[in-house]
């Protein structure tokens, strides 16, 4: 198995002034520099669409904006990542918080959606959503409504041998439960994920 080193990662700031301030993380020096500008492009879109959706149409409300990120995989030619922002407005009861993941398969120079780790046919939303009914029975977890299943294009990320699958806030728990997160082991998976991606390379005990 060829060396795979992980991407060198920056961190870019963007301030508003005092309590307004959104970081997040830019690659660089990577040999395909097409798949840099990409993934640098597709980190930037995000972040601007979570400032979008918080802010809404009333910018001049808002005490409180905070961007941060968290680098959940760097390895093995996957690099997944969760950005989060934080908005309190004047007067709210309190701030809105929304977390959004990217996941780059860096070998196929792409970004992954969740079907994109799987085998093409494979019903990996039942299998994923069965997984999480189960943590949600052993965690005793507060649901707003009965769970029922994922949506194809959940929100995800992968963490070395898991990937992690979350609900937004309000999704399915209610709001003191912050986000519910479900870890699932990818040897838990391993007859339905696509084996030469993401997931694959993960499994290998290499």
């Amino acid at each position: 198995m060829p060396i795979s080193f992980p991407v060198s990662i920056r961190t870019e700031k963007i301030s508003g002034g005092k309590d307004k301030n959104i970081y997040y993380p830019q690659v660089y020096k990577m040999k395909n520099v097409r798949l840099e500008q990409n993934i640098n492009r597709k980190i930037v879109h995000q972040t601007q669409q979570l400032v979008n959706e918080l802010v809404g149409g009333d910018p001049a409300s808002v005490v409180e904006i905070i961007g941060s990120y968290e680098i959940k995989n760097n390895q093995r030619e996957v690099l997944s990542l969760a950005l989060s922002n934080y908005t309190y407005h004047y007067h709210a009861a309190h701030g809105m918080t929304i977390i959004k993941s990217l996941t780059f398969d860096l070998k196929e120079g792409k970004h992954c959606e969740l079907k994109d780790l799987f085998k093409p046919g494979s019903d990996y939303v039942k299998r994923l959503s069965m997984q999480i009914q189960k943590q949600i029975k052993q965690r005793n977890i507060q649901l707003l409504n009965p769970f029922t299943e994922i949506k194809p294009n959940q929100d995800f990320y992968i963490a070395d041998k898991t990937i992690v699958i979350y609900f937004q806030l309000y999704e399915i728990t209610p709001y003191v439960f912050g986000f519910p997160m479900f870890p699932i082991s990818v040897y838990d998976l391993l007859d339905i994920i696509d084996e030469n991606g993401p997931l694959g390379r993960m499994a290998e005990n290499n």
